[in-house]
């Protein structure tokens, strides 16, 4: 079970120094500032047992489809057992009705060819009343016999479909045993160690693709009217000793409500502003760590 949520982060430090830096670059000022955040899922266990495999390290990259976790699954194969029988019992059952079904059929057609034949012999008087009342009798009560058995047979097919359902659902709980991870990515944080009891739903791990990240930052009302979604911008980052590095950005999310601009901001000013959240998306080259700072521009140089 993977649950998607936006790793927390440090925004908006060091606003003017950041500005600042830009302008002695000959650079023209950034238009909004943020940190990069990532996208970060989180692995849970769909079944409970003992892990008696987890091979996950925190800082490890982890291939889409590895085994990650084996949890133990004794109690389900001991139930699966069990269900087996019972389904092998209802298939037998099954059968048993099944040519108790044709019997009682043949037993109905022989005797209504008997019923036809004494009463066109009654009709001659070539056969008495009692004949005729005996084959009536027995006509009546096989088809009873045939009723009856027609009812039985629907419902041993319904209870051996529920037990095959339920069976099913148990090999699926025997799968989910065998914990694959769902993405590509980096483990960020672990959860559980092995030798562990876990329990559905319990967190393992979490994990993100560091190969995408984006910058979080915040823009004011009036310069929501040069940005849209799908837009190209530049991201740029602190690459070391003064130096900084451009990064091509695309635009994937715009906040359609204001909010207060985040403490973080060094003046009393722009804290009480209202600003924007926006979310560019940035490639990463291997530069870029969750948490820096970095700068968003798309104004051309006054």
């Amino acid at each position: 079970m993977a649950t998607k949520t936006t790793l927390s982060s440090t925004l908006l430090t060091l606003f003017f120094t950041l500005a600042l830096l830009g302008c002695s670059n000959g650079e023209p000022p950034a238009d909004a500032y943020g940190n990069f955040e990532v996208d970060e899922i989180t692995i849970s266990a769909k079944v409970g047992g003992e892990l008696l495999q987890f091979d996950v390290q925190e800082g490890v990259r982890l291939d889409s489809g590895a085994v990650v976790a084996v949890i133990d699954t004794t109690d389900l194969h001991l139930q699966r057992a069990e269900i087996l029988a019972g389904l092998a019992s209802t298939a037998a059952e099954a059968q048993t009705v099944a040519a108790q079904l044709q019997v009682a059929e043949n037993d109905v057609a022989r005797l209504e060819k008997d019923a036809a034949r004494i009463t066109a012999l009654f009709r001659d008087r070539a056969a008495t009343q009692k004949q005729l009342d005996d084959v009536t009798s027995a006509l009546e009560s096989a088809r009873r016999s045939l009723a009856v058995l027609r009812t039985r047979y629907p419902a041993i097919q319904a209870q051996a479909d529920a037990v095959r359902a339920r069976s099913e659902q148990l090999e699926q709980r025997l799968r989910d045993a065998v914990v694959r991870n769902p993405v590509g990515g980096v483990v960020l944080t672990t959860f559980a160690e092995a030798r562990e009891i876990t329990a559905p739903g319990r967190p393992l791990y979490a994990i993100a693709d560091l190969d995408r990240l984006y910058l979080k930052a915040f823009v004011s009302g009036d310069q929501l009217s040069q940005i849209k979604l799908g837009q190209q911008v530049t991201v740029i980052s602190d690459a070391g000793k003064g130096a900084l590095q451009e990064h091509p950005g695309t635009i994937s999310w715009i906040s359609d409500v204001a909010e207060f601009t985040p403490k973080n901001i060094q003046t009393r000013d722009e804290r009480v502003a209202l600003v924007y959240a926006i979310k560019v998306r940035v490639a990463n080259d291997g530069a870029l760590k969750i948490g820096m700072p970095g700068e968003v521009r798309w104004s051309a140089a006054p």
